[in-house]
């Protein structure tokens, strides 16, 4: 979804962003990059951009896309995201917590954030352990509720007909569930009458 803040891009700017998008979901971060330099208005081209630069190991790249994108829309969570690992990698620990914080502020179940403030708590030695081990806990209870909506869509899906996708659904519910938990046996009873019944 395109943020509101972003303008509405051009065809051309549209169509390069899908194929660079082809291009980074086969791991060519480089090539991805490469192919939206140009862009300096449309936020998920440059968030796009920071993230292929990051993980192509282009530091400054990537903190001048993702600041640009933060330039246009200040709430943009995957660009917060990805600009506070760049400063954490960069030694701007601060700056990085500062991010993290802020999107929790907004969102305070983003599994993604409360992993790396994990991190970043872990990384004050013990004084953060209690710290980090909290912040993961409610990463744990974030983790349930990603699973609670695969098994919505795995059963929106079987409803539909589309019995392998309903049960990819569950799979994925699965890992994130623990074993003894009492909505695990609910999947494995729906996972049981799908494979049954088909």
């Amino acid at each position: 979804m395109f943020s509101c803040a972003s303008p509405k891009p051009d065809d051309e700017t549209l169509l390069r962003y899908v194929r660079s998008m082809d291009v980074y979901r086969e791991g060519r971060f480089t090539e991805a990059a490469a192919m939206l330099k140009g862009e300096t208005k449309f936020t998920p081209a440059l968030v796009l951009r920071g993230k292929a630069e990051y993980l192509s190991g282009d530091l400054k790249g990537a903190g001048l896309s993702l600041n640009r994108a933060l330039a246009i829309n200040p709430h943009d969570t995957e660009a917060s995201l990805f600009l506070a690992r760049v400063s954490r990698e960069s030694g701007k620990i601060g700056e990085a917590q500062k991010l993290i914080d802020n999107i929790l502020g907004d969102n305070p179940m983003e599994i993604r954030a409360l992993r790396l403030a994990a991190e970043l708590a872990r990384e004050r030695g013990v004084n953060g352990e209690a710290a980090a081990a909290a912040l993961l806990d409610r990463a744990v209870e974030a983790s349930a509720e990603a699973a609670l909506v695969f098994l919505d869509r795995a059963r929106l899906r079987w409803a539909g007909g589309n019995r392998s996708g309903a049960l990819e659904d569950l799979g994925h519910a699965k890992v994130l569930l623990p074993h003894d938990s009492p909505v695990m046996r609910a999947l494995e009873r729906l996972e049981s009458i799908i494979q049954e019944v088909s």
